[in-house]
């Protein structure tokens, strides 16, 4: 009951929700009903190819269903939310595990992070190419961000992303070499699973992470337009693509991200609207339910695992 407890503070301490809440309540009862509804059964959608990404991966150590499989993933959120780029949520889901494959569980689900990573670093980048091209010129330029150094930080997300897609798809060769540390050599066990992924597993798991992806991104751009922020639909695609590069980028914790969400979105989506309490509303809208819904959900789930072991 704490983290529920824990996640309910917090989110009355953040500055910008009250008001955005109120906005997203009226949704509900306008003409953008419908479109409300469909960004919050995407959110359903989303953790569930999640759920089955990360059902996959665990099948090496461990068979788990599908629902069980949902429940970790929205218990690793709810662990997630207060950790540094929520680097807590793998440990959330180990719990469904059986206890002697927590730690294993843990380090597979880094194979599912690393591949979250390319899809949003890549199609990030794809999205500072258009916003470098198509949108800033004289007229629209972001705060604070000379061409000169956008054009920099275009080569170094480049070379980062060839680099480490070679990394995730010669993933095997990479733990060998690590294995050669004693450190690591002595704790083999716990990492001898990443050896045997084959690049056509590798190339599923990064497909279940693209339309992760694309979901996200049609959620957002649906919440655009509930609340009035008139940008067309690739543009808006593009500003959403660099806001999660620069999520993943820049490291937050997920209790403090409403701020920082709201403040990235102005900074972007100013650039093509006025409607600054659209573009807040719609960064609540997402951090509320894609985050928030399923931290609280999780957090009963824990709370079940606990009361259960306990009986």
């Amino acid at each position: 009951m704490w983290l529920t407890y824990s996640i309910y503070q917090q989110i009355q301490r953040q500055a910008d929700v009250h008001q955005s809440w109120e906005l997203i309540k009226s949704a509900f009862k306008g003409d953008q009903l419908g479109k409300m509804m469909v960004v919050i059964f995407f959110m359903f959608i989303n953790w569930g190819i999640e759920a089955l990404k990360w059902q996959f991966l665990i099948s090496r150590i461990q068979e788990v269903s599908f629902v069980r499989a949902y429940r970790a993933i929205f218990s690793g959120q709810a662990l997630a939310f207060n950790t540094l780029n929520r680097i807590g949520e793998s440990a959330g889901r180990a719990i469904f595990l059986e206890e002697g494959n927590r730690l294993r569980g843990i380090v597979l689900s880094v194979v599912g992070s690393m591949s979250q990573i390319v899809v949003t670093f890549t199609m990030g980048l794809l999205a500072l190419l258009y916003l470098r091209f198509h949108i800033l010129d004289t007229s629209h330029q972001v705060e604070g961000l000379s061409i000169a150094w956008l054009d920099g930080f275009i080569c170094i997300i480049t070379v980062g992303i060839v680099l480490f897609i070679l990394l995730y798809f010669r993933l095997s060769g990479f733990i060998r070499l690590l294995e050669k540390i004693p450190f690591i050599a002595k704790h083999k066990f716990f990492v001898q699973k990443l050896e045997n992924f084959h690049w056509k597993e590798l190339t599923r798991i990064l497909f279940l992470s693209f339309c992760r992806y694309v979901v996200f991104v049609v959620q957002y751009v649906l919440l655009l337009q509930v609340f009035d922020v008139n940008v067309s639909w690739i543009e808006a695609a593009c500003m959403v693509s660099v806001m999660f590069l620069v999520l993943a980028v820049v490291p937050t914790i997920a209790l403090a991200e409403l701020g920082f969400r709201g403040k990235v979105s102005i900074q972007l989506f100013g650039l093509l609207s006025t409607n600054t309490v659209g573009i807040i509303a719609t960064a609540a809208g997402i951090w509320i339910i894609n985050l928030i819904i399923p931290a609280i959900a999780g957090s009963l789930f824990i709370l079940g695992i606990r009361l259960f072991r306990n009986k």
